[in-house]
């Protein structure tokens, strides 16, 4: 029997049941519609005239709803109840669709959350999970004029110190323990043999004490790090000292059987807890949540399929977002920027995440760890040449993010060379410009960025060596016009903000480049106070929060992902204690201009403002067509609780023409807030406080701070679009 028929004649628990009645109880209104209704038109009928009455009441809500003035400001006038209606209405007019859902692999479902209540309380049956009539419940709470208090400021400051920082003295201390214990291992690994290396040994008759002493300093080199990252399950517990359960070890062992590689490298390892105390416990979770693999993407892996199609690369034809790509080194999906990839060590990474976007590719043997094959052998520069001509050649790109794996991975003497490359095709855009008219010149390239997590994964990474080359190409880029000079990073946590991390960004901002992050929303990482907190410690340190993402993926991220109410709810009730007032928009325009001093100039934004921090960051969800966008309204809901959305793209920026073919965009969530919740509630919190998750059912894009803007030009670039299958 089909899936969707299978639901017809399914018998609730005896939870759901009582939370069906619960919903009667507490909405005579919506009884007595059911009860006196023969079919399930006439309830969905009369639902819908009851919506539309209270819709009304708000001239600007129901003009929202028709979708006759949208935008954020539109948005802020309308209120709770009103989203409630906006909600209801939209569950009736997208009710009776199908869809296929990636998260059950390809399993179609049904949206029609009216007749799954109404079989419920007629006949009985119907499929409903408790999550499903928990959102129900919720949705009415909100429709009868419910109201959640709004956060004050004093509230979220004491959110915010519940979360350690790794630069905390108590947190340090117990670091430099774990430090410790680490190389003690990896100094009886080498005595027996188990890593063999020619630059990492002891001589004959070396004492225990200065075995420890020559180590502490080989732990001030990446290479060191990347040589005795741990690469099975086993390792890895003994690294953290025994500490995982049994059942955590059976899923990596499993992890491991089934292809999902280990790398973890000693650094980063000491930076967990191996013991509960009061000061520290759940401070490392987010971390953690990074380092241990689900049962979800153990189950998943090998069917896994690509989130971001625009990623998926077929050289000389057009990819997702209808931009021709020579090869897989360019990855693109707006006019005005392009990842570039290097074939070189850049591909490789100083760890795996666990919800990395490209997974699906190690499934297939695509991407490894295996460091040595992943080196640049003779032909790669060749290729540089090739995809940097395609920035040189296309009419729009001004933007070049040189990232991986991750930029840092490469040797100086590499990121040297792809860096010259890059000045010597900017110069050559910028000569060829003379000889075009005014608005048939070629946008020509004014920031150049490199992504990497090696500030967070081997902050020794960055020396002098480094800087000395950064430096350099900041000093001949600007002569050419290039304006900006910006590092993506990726901080999950601000427990991964270490003395040594603090040293490592200094030293960039040294160099002149100015250092942002982006945040992946994960489980741990949207705990109450936690991202303003990751903000505020960002800022301490000369960095600029850019973007707050939501997990990407399907049922492989089921255990990381939160809904995307959670994210609406974290910009409407916690970050917005940073948001920076429009008088100051000059002044953080300015900041790239003085990256040198970017501590200084960030604390004293801050003071002027009187913000505890910068929410410079822009919350969204990484669309799996094209580009980001937190634009949404939950159009429908599964049976087992699950939200059905429908993204439109981000109206404040500039997309690839195909858009407009394209159309809106579906999301099935891989869990219902229910369950978030319960995750949330097994991580210690009171989800009480958590209670408005359920309202916050549509949202609009934030714009963009102007620091993020793209510098203009002092001519007018051409309108004609290059290396685009669409015109």
């Amino acid at each position: 029997m089909p899936f969707l028929n299978e639901l017809e004649h399914t018998l609730p628990d005896v939870k759901a049941y009582r939370l069906m009645q619960k919903l009667f109880k507490d909405n005579p209104g919506l009884k007595d519609i059911i009860d006196n209704s023969n079919t399930i038109h006439q309830v969905k009928k009369k639902i819908k005239i009851w919506a539309l009455q209270v819709l009304q009441e708000n001239k600007d809500a129901y003009l929202y709803y028709t979708e006759e003035k949208t935008w954020k400001d539109q948005l802020e006038k309308l209120n709770f109840k009103d989203y409630a209606a906006i909600r209801i209405l939209d569950y009736i007019t997208h009710s009776g669709r199908q869809f296929e859902d990636p998260n059950l692999n390809g399993e179609m479902v049904e949206n029609d959350p009216f007749a799954i209540l109404m079989q419920c309380a007629r006949k009985g049956t119907g499929g409903g999970k408790p999550a499903f009539f928990y959102d129900m419940i919720h949705l009415f709470m909100q429709f009868s004029g419910h109201e959640y208090p709004v956060p004050a400021k004093p509230e979220i400051k004491s959110w915010m110190d519940r979360h350690s920082s790794g630069l905390d003295p108590e947190v340090v201390k117990q670091r430099g323990k774990n430090k410790l214990r680490i190389l003690k291992i990896i100094i009886k690994n080498i005595e027996k043999r188990k890593v063999k290396s020619k630059r990492y040994k002891f001589t004959k008759n070396l004492s225990t004490r200065k075995k420890i002493a020559l180590a502490k300093t080989w732990w001030n080199d990446h290479k060191f790090h990347l040589k005795f990252a741990v690469r099975t399950p086993e390792d890895l517990n003994e690294m953290l000292d025994y500490s995982l359960d049994r059942e955590t070890m059976i899923n990596l062992k499993q992890a491991r059987k089934v292809g999902i590689p280990f790398f973890v490298n000693p650094y980063y390892l000491s930076l967990l807890d191996t013991r509960a105390s009061s000061g520290s416990l759940g401070a490392d979770l987010a971390i953690r949540q990074y380092v241990i693999y689900s049962k979800e993407l153990i189950n998943e892996f090998g069917n896994i399929i690509a989130w971001e199609k625009e990623d998926i690369v077929e050289p000389g034809k057009p990819n997702a977002a209808g931009w021709i790509i020579p090869d897989d080194c360019i990855h693109r999906r707006y006019p005005k920027v392009a990842i570039l990839i290097p074939k070189t060590m850049g591909r490789a990474c100083g760890g795996l995440c666990s919800i990395c976007q490209r997974m699906y590719g190690f499934q297939h043997g695509d991407l490894n760890f295996d460091l040595e094959k992943l080196k640049a052998r003779g032909s790669w520069e060749d290729r540089l040449e090739a995809s940097i001509d395609y920035f040189e050649n296309d009419s729009q790109l001004r933007d070049i993010l040189i990232t991986g794996g991750d930029a840092l991975m490469t040797t100086n003497k590499i990121l040297k060379r792809i860096l010259q490359s890059v000045y010597k095709m900017a110069k050559r855009k910028l000569k060829a410009n003379k000889r075009r008219k005014d608005g048939e010149k070629y946008a020509q390239i004014i920031r150049v960025r490199l992504g990497t997590r090696l500030p967070v994964y081997l902050p020794m990474r960055i020396q002098s060596g480094l800087v000395q080359i950064l430096s350099d190409f900041k000093e001949k880029a600007l002569r050419i016009g290039i304006q900006q000079f910006i590092f993506q990073t990726h901080f999950e946590s601000p427990m991964e903000i270490t003395p040594e991390t603090r040293f490592c960004v200094q030293q960039l901002n040294k160099a002149g480049w100015l250092v942002t992050n982006q945040l992946v929303f994960t489980t741990a990482a949207s705990r109450r106070g936690h991202t303003a907190k990751l903000r505020k410690t960002l800022n301490d340190i000369g960095i600029l929060p850019y973007y707050s993402f939501t997990v990407k993926g399907f049922m492989e991220n089921n255990a990381a992902f939160s809904p995307n109410a959670r994210l609406v709810q974290e910009c409407m009730e916690e970050k917005i204690i940073g948001l920076l007032p429009d008088k100051f928009y000059p002044d953080i325009r300015e900041l790239p201009l003085h990256a040198e001093n970017a501590v200084d100039k960030i604390y004293q934004l801050r003071k002027d403002a009187h913000l505890s921090f910068l929410a410079s960051d822009r919350n969204v969800l990484n669309l799996p067509g094209v580009g980001k966008s937190l634009t949404f309204r939950t159009i429908g809901i599964t049976h087992d609780g699950r939200r059905i959305l429908e993204f439109d793209h981000d109206s404040t920026r500039t997309h690839s023409p195909i858009i407009e073919k394209m159309g809106k965009v579906t999301i099935i969530e891989s869990k219902s807030i229910y369950d978030y919740l319960l995750q949330l509630d097994n991580m210690g919190e009171d989800v009480s406080e958590y209670a408005s998750i359920y309202g916050y059912s549509l949202s609009e894009t934030e714009p963009r701070m102007p620091i993020y803007e793209h510098p203009t030009f002092d001519y007018r670039v051409t309108e004609k679009i290059t290396n685009l299958a669409i015109q």
